[in-house]
This record gives C-alpha cells, structure tokens and sequence, in this order.
C-alpha cells in the first residue's frame, strides 16, 4: 500500500488505507448501481436498494444483529450524537436524564455529553479507570444499581487500546435495566462483537475505522429502543436518519464487513505477532521504555509507549518524514493539551508528556515495522544523548 518514498504508515486507529477490493466495488457502485435507493418507480432505484439491503446483512453478520437494527450515519461521531442527543427529548426539566460515563471515552462522547450537562440537560455519573485505562467494575455495578439512563462505555480505547469486558458489562447494565451504548469505533472488525447476546443496546460502527472510506458509518439499535432524530426530512432509516443514502459508502461498509468477518481472526493474529515484534525492539533497545495500557487485554495493532523526559513532540518533529505515528488520539492531535485518556489513568505527567501511539494494520509488513523500529530507537538514542 505504501510508495516507495513515503514514510512508513503506522496510524491505523487514527484511519485505515481502503482495501483495494473495497475500493473496486465502490467504484462500480458508483458508475453502475447509481440510483437512489428510495426511487421506488425504476430500475435504477431498485438496484441501489438491493445493494444498500446487501450491505445491512454483511454489517449484522458481523457483529451479530439483526440487519433490521442497521441505521446508516455518516460515522461514529454522528451515530454517538444521535443517541446520546436523542435520549434528552423524552424528559422533561424536572427529570434530566442521568448519564454514567467513562472519562477514557472519545473526545465526541465526551464532548456531546459535556455540552448537554452544561446546559443543564444531562445530569453525569463518571466513572472510575486505573493505570491500563480498565474500568472499576465494581463501581459501575454501584452506579447502575442507583439508576440511570444511558451508560457511555466503549468496546476499546482508541489511544491506549484497551478491550473492555463487553459481556460482564453487557450483564451489569441489564440487570439494571440500563440502556448501554457502546462506541464500537475501535473495536469492530478487530475482535468478535455479539450485539444480540452481549447486551449492547446502541454499536456505533466506523467504516474508515475497517478499511472502508471515511464519512459512512453505521448505528446498531437493540428493538425496540429508538433515540429521537436530530434531522427531519425524508423519513430514510426508519425516521431516526433521513437524507439520502450515501450508496456507495454503505457498499464499501458492507464489503468491509464482509471482508473482516472471512479475515479477521487470520489478519489480527498476524498483525499482534508483527506488534509484539516491534515492541520488542523498542524495548530491547530504549532505556525506561514504558507500555501503555493493558498489554494482556489490547487491540492486537495497538502499542501505546512512553519515554519519560523525553518530549513526543521532539521525537515526532525528528521522524515524521519516515514514519507516521501521533501523540494521541487523531481528533486531538495538534493540540496543546494532554491527553485526557492518559490524564484520567493518572500516568505522571513525564508519561504523558513522551507518549507515542503506534497502530499497526493488515498492510502493515514484517519489514515495515522493523524499520519503524531502527528508525525509533536512533531519534529516541539522539534526544536522549541531547536531553539528558
């Protein structure tokens, strides 16, 4: 995937290359089966839509739904409005809804759920998290044991890549009685989703995430639960979404769907051995290296590092020609303030400030992440000798 002359591209929680197989298929989408797919009255319509069926059943194969459960959006961060926007309208001021959230969430939870409870819409219940970003089960058990009407708690955490664990949390939150949306951004296609068994009331799905283009993605809604739209118009996706499908893009989410369910296992076993190899190296090879996250429940492309008293931005502004990786998550990136991931796992403040996020994907060569890895070791070699 990568031209001879570009840096070696090891950011795939940040985006994914598109699979060229993916790509094909969008393109003969687009030429052939353009149509909208709610033209009811031609051929061209009923061709759109046969393919927009299609691509709801490669989704529900995937994680396990039903494909009447699909709602197509334009990426998680609309899917994470839509529903935690959508639970406001059904109380009134004397009730606001009372939302459990995990402060590791991504900065689109985060940030929704902050807006709304400074309004004075939303009252927030935060919960707790420890040095590998895992969740306080016991604590959340006591949360929803009081009440509540949403829980806010991802599959994995897209900086530090820590799996949580879905089907403990899935019981806690319906013995409860507690309506779970789970951000599935960084999870789905990664490691098996069982949306129908696991108790998962909401599943946002990113297709840019799997190897599909950016600006589709999809909403998985447990019956017969259903948030309030934020848009009116057209009555596509069971009123929840209207506009126009983007058909393209949901044959690319299907294809990628598809792919991952006949892939994954082959693919993310492959890609965890080429990470450990490189972890390795780095360890083998920096003094005070320090892992991130919990290393034995992780996205298996995921190697969240720090250097103490070394600054990742000098180690970025050394390396970034040669090899691409970030700071942190791809929404706060260029920003001057920490991560607030690595800030709610209280890592002491010389962590934060040298912590790299290396992602690793199926492109990603044995030979590739080798060199990623001298070219690491030499940067980080010189700023110490600079530094310290």
């Amino acid at each position: 995937m990568r031209q001879k002359d570009q840096a070696i591209y090891l950011d795939y929680q940040a985006t994914t290359p598109v699979d060229r197989r993916i790509a094909d298929r969008i393109l003969e989408t687009m030429t052939t089966s353009f149509g909208n797919a709610s033209s009811i009255d031609h051929h061209y319509g009923d061709e759109a839509a046969k393919a927009v069926k299609r691509a709801r059943k490669q989704i529900a194969q995937l994680v396990h739904a039903a494909p009447k459960d699909i709602i197509f959006t334009s990426g998680a961060t609309e899917s994470i409005n839509l529903v935690i926007q959508g639970q406001v309208p059904k109380y009134t001021d004397w009730h606001p809804p009372r939302l459990i959230v995990s402060p590791v969430e991504h900065k689109a939870v985060l940030d929704t759920c902050k807006a709304l409870e400074d309004h004075g819409r939303v009252e927030i219940e935060w919960l707790k998290v420890d040095r590998q970003a895992r969740i306080d089960l016991e604590y959340l058990e006591h949360l929803c044991s009081q009440g509540a009407d949403l829980l806010c708690l991802m599959a994995a955490n897209n900086e530090v890549g820590t799996i949580y664990p879905l089907q403990t949390i899935g019981q806690i939150a319906q013995n409860h009685s507690v309506p779970w949306f789970c951000d599935g951004s960084q999870a789905v296609g990664k490691i098996p989703i069982h949306f129908s068994d696991w108790g998962i009331t909401y599943l946002a799905i990113s297709g840019h995430k799997l190897y599909a283009p950016k600006g589709i993605g999809a909403l998985v809604i447990r019956q017969p639960y259903s948030p309030y739209p934020l848009l009116y118009g057209g009555g596509q996706e069971r009123d929840i979404r209207p506009g126009t499908l983007n058909t393209p893009g949901i044959v690319g989410l299907g294809e990628a769907c598809a792919l991952r369910y006949q892939e994954m296992e082959e693919d993310e076993t492959r890609i965890a051995q080429n990470r450990d190899r490189l972890q390795s190296l780095l360890a083998e090879n920096i003094p005070n290296l320090i892992v991130n996250g919990d290393i034995h429940h992780r996205l298996a492309g995921n190697l969240h590092i720090s250097i103490p008293h070394i600054p990742n931005s000098a180690i970025i502004s050394r390396i970034r020609h040669q090899l691409a990786i970030s700071t942190g998550a791809a929404c706060s990136s260029g920003t001057p303030a920490p991560s607030h991931v690595l800030r709610a796992m209280q890592l002491p403040e010389t962590e934060i400030d040298g912590a790299l996020r290396i992602s690793l994907g199926k492109f990603t060569t044995e030979t590739e992440s080798d060199r990623a890895a001298s070219i690491l070791i030499e940067a980080i070699t010189k700023l110490n000798q600079l530094l310290n």
